[in-house]
């Protein structure tokens, strides 16, 4: 039997890591034989990689060693927000391509949750940089399981903006490519996904007579993903709705031909793999853990050794894949780890799976590792204010290379001693205080306790005018400082 309990990070698929830790109580006079040489990374990124996942509790002792060179400390920047973070990555992955150090094949920039890629995204096409997202499903692709794939990833949250926009047209809904660059630019000058600019197309400049076509599309699937939080309802149950609401297997069905017989083919082939992943699922089947199980299916497959592309992709699916540099983005409290590890019920287990994909994400670069964090961010249409992440924390400061973002002033970090944490915690900005006649337009003011419907209870800390809404800053114990719009946020005072 061969395995390592430190890279145990599919639980949410059902691994089991004490099939591994308790296998000596399973089979007694068991021996064991640790294989702790690496032949891939760094002296400097094994150390840093056994400081990290020393910390859990739940494993194997041992510690990877080396007879490679020391080679370069990993880096590590704390960015003023994540567009520096994104854009002085993609900069410094160019430069150093055109020096003539390495090829575009020889980068991966790793992150924790598909939603971050957005930003690389942009910034790789605006440099003209060859890239490649690996996470997406070679099972499906098929237009018609891309389709079904998207309604799915648009119930499930509605941050795809590429899902959002292939599927708002299918089948046909009149909403011509004019309206769709208007939301588009609506989405882009309110940092809010486009799936959220829908459902304010009735305040979109321009879009009246549009607005009345696109309301029934967003109310379709605002009543999906009603029904999906009904108890007892599948999700297979969710696409035979999803077929059935859009007129999407009607039209195949219209069609008769044997290529519209081979498409719903394919549809009752993803139906009965969605069947298979609820009834072996040992925890309860959620429509992100499908999506996210089909997705990690193909993820290495996806990937063609000759291709000269910057690799992107979610650090599940970069287990078993190395590369000369390697990015760690977004390592913050509240993104990596996640704020469902951190308040869940057992949070010392959640953390310590987290613990474990940090330590599979740091062992994948074999001559240099950055690790990056920015001070804000956009999540959610929301600013976030985040400290480093605790896997930052936990490696000692002779073992890291802090650098500054180009910006002066950005970076001030405070140390005491080689082995306390990197960072002190940001202190965002104190806002502009709202007073007077303003004040009475909101039930609430600076330093009342109110109710969010998602984020709970919170302290106002700041409130500003914008040219139609109040920003109202609210300081929330579980999911620290949050901006949010009034009318969206729906703040509730609480009397105190």
């Amino acid at each position: 039997v061969v395995g390592d309990d430190d890279q145990s990070i599919y639980k949410f698929r059902g691994a089991n890591i004490y099939n591994i830790l308790n296998f000596e109580k399973a089979f007694p006079n068991t021996e064991v034989i640790k294989l702790e040489q690496n032949y891939r990374s760094t002296k400097s990124i094994l150390n840093t990689a056994n400081e990290v996942i020393c910390n859990n509790k739940g494993r194997k002792e041992k510690s990877l060693w080396t007879d490679n060179e020391e080679g370069e400390p990993v880096h590590f920047t704390q960015f003023e927000n994540d567009f520096e973070e994104a854009d002085t990555i993609t900069a410094e992955i160019k430069r150093i391509v055109e020096s003539g150090e390495a090829g575009y094949n020889d980068f991966a920039i790793l992150y924790r949750t598909n939603a971050q890629s957005r930003l690389f995204e942009e910034k790789l096409i605006l440099r003209n940089i060859p890239y490649k997202i690996i996470g997406s499903v070679n099972f499906y692709a098929r237009r018609e399981i891309k389709d079904i794939l998207a309604y799915l990833k648009t119930i499930d949250n509605g941050l795809d903006n590429l899902a959002v926009k292939r599927i708002i047209n299918v089948p046909r809904r009149g909403i011509g490519l004019t309206t769709m660059d208007r939301v588009n630019d609506y989405a882009l000058q309110n940092e809010i996904s486009f799936y959220e600019a829908l459902t304010r197309a009735n305040h979109i400049p321009g879009l009246e007579r549009a607005a009345s076509k696109i309301t029934p599309f967003v109310s379709l699937m605002e009543g999906l993903k009603s029904r999906l939080k009904q108890e007892g309802y599948s999700l297979s149950e969710l696409i035979d709705d999803i077929l059935d609401a859009t007129g999407y297997l009607r039209e195949l069905e219209e069609e008769g031909s044997d290529e519209a017989m081979d498409r719903i083919a394919n549809i009752d082939e993803l139906v009965n793999k969605l069947v298979t992943y609820e009834e072996n699922a040992e925890e309860e089947p959620t429509l992100s853990g499908f999506l996210e199980e089909v997705a990690l299916v193909s993820d290495i497959d996806n990937l063609e050794e000759e291709s000269d592309n910057i690799v992107l992709m979610t650090l599940h699916s970069a287990k078993g894949l190395e590369f000369p540099y390697v990015y760690m983005c977004g390592m913050e409290e509240g993104i990596f780890p996640g704020y469902m590890s951190i308040h869940a019920e057992n949070p010392q287990e959640e953390i310590e799976e987290e613990r474990r994909l940090c330590y599979v994400g740091i062992t994948r670069a074999m001559k240099c590792l950055s690790l990056t964090a920015a001070k804000q961010r956009m999540l959610r249409g929301e600013t976030q204010f985040n400290s480093p992440s605790r896997f930052i924390q936990e490696i000692p400061r002779y073992l890291l290379n802090i650098t500054a973002p180009a910006a002066p002033k950005r970076f001030a970090p405070s140390y005491q001693s080689a082995n306390q944490p990197v960072y002190q915690p940001y202190l965002a900005p104190k806002p502009k205080q709202f007073e007077g006649a303003n004040m009475r337009t909101l039930d609430y003011g600076v330093g009342d306790t109110v109710k969010h419907i998602k984020f709970g209870t919170g302290i106002v800390t700041g409130i500003t005018k914008g040219g139609k809404d109040y920003e109202v800053t609210v300081d929330f114990p579980k999911f620290g400082t949050k901006k949010l719009l009034s009318s969206f946020a729906k703040l509730v005072k609480i009397n105190s």
